[in-house]
């Protein structure tokens, strides 16, 4: 085959879709032989979590904080133009 023909030649997903046979990958076969001969048990969508907010910052603190880290910039920027000499 020359390089003229796989210039020419077009490989989309509809081309691979149409393909005959697919091996599965390394990991699937993998977990199909660890399943088979201990299958795994029914899984929740999401575990309940156990504290839902104790250890989350309100959204107050969060505001303000940022802002204050915003001011704390402002201010180093202008003291440093202040400073600069022109």
């Amino acid at each position: 085959m020359s390089e003229r023909d796989d210039e020419e030649r077009e490989f989309d997903i509809t081309w691979a879709d149409g393909a005959e046979h697919k091996e599965p990958s390394a990991r699937a076969r993998m977990l199909a032989a660890r399943w088979k001969e201990n299958p795994p048990g029914p899984v929740p969508f999401r575990a309940d979590p156990e504290h839902v907010g104790s250890a989350r910052r309100s959204s107050w603190v969060s505001t303000a904080v940022v802002l204050g880290c915003v001011a704390a910039v402002i201010v180093l920027l202008g003291y440093i133009n202040f400073r600069a000499p022109y």
